[in-house]
């Protein structure tokens, strides 16, 4: 697939103000600082589109991007961030699963978890949430270049060896790294067979 347009929609504070479409969406979340708005940059192609920054925890919202005029990536708000207030917590958990299971046009969930990391029982325990309510959701290993390629390749094998001693079958796996691009194709041709499919 080839990005020609990328551009920022709206931000909302829940999914009853979200936007009417008709079109695929696609939402990206994960633990904060798992490097989730440099991979929506790096899948789009436009280095400012999802904001990053250094202070874990910054998206507070649902931020919608319309991708070629025909489909949307979601930026849902990082779960887990220690240093939120257990009230802003509460409401963010609202707001990421109101959203989750409330949005019928949600194609699919794309989960981050840090490749460098063995399996964190918050991740875990999220994942079990999702298979609970029938979520399409696939696993996007992160950060990857910052290990050797026999490393990254352990890592994230034995990742998925974990959750098959609970899980009967893994869902799509992606290995990425928003420094070196790995990954961009297979995602982008994942969601371009998703978008094929009838919302």
């Amino acid at each position: 697939m080839i990005i020609n347009t990328a551009r920022f929609v709206t931000s909302s504070p829940s999914v009853e103000k979200c936007p009417d479409s008709s079109m695929h969406e696609y939402a990206f979340i994960g633990r904060s600082n798992v490097g989730k708005s440099s991979l929506i940059n790096m899948l789009t192609g436009r280095s400012g589109l999802a904001m990053t920054s250094s202070t874990p925890g910054k998206t507070m919202l649902i931020n919608h991007f319309i991708i070629n005029d025909t489909w949307q990536i979601v930026d849902l708000p990082g779960y887990g961030y220690a240093q939120r207030s257990k009230a802003d917590r509460a409401k963010l958990e609202k707001m990421i699963k109101g959203y989750i299971i409330n949005r019928p046009q949600m194609t699919n969930l794309f989960l981050l978890v840090d490749g460098r990391l063995k399996p964190q029982k918050i991740d875990l325990e999220f994942m079990e949430w999702l298979g609970e309510n029938g979520v399409p959701f696939s696993i996007v290993f992160t950060k990857l270049d910052k290990l050797s390629s026999t490393a990254a390749k352990k890592m994230t094998g034995d990742y998925c060896a974990t959750l098959l001693e609970t899980w009967e079958q893994l869902p799509p796996v992606f290995r990425t790294s928003s420094t070196d691009r790995r990954g961009r194709e297979a995602i982008l041709d994942y969601i371009e067979e998703m978008n094929a499919l009838p919302l």
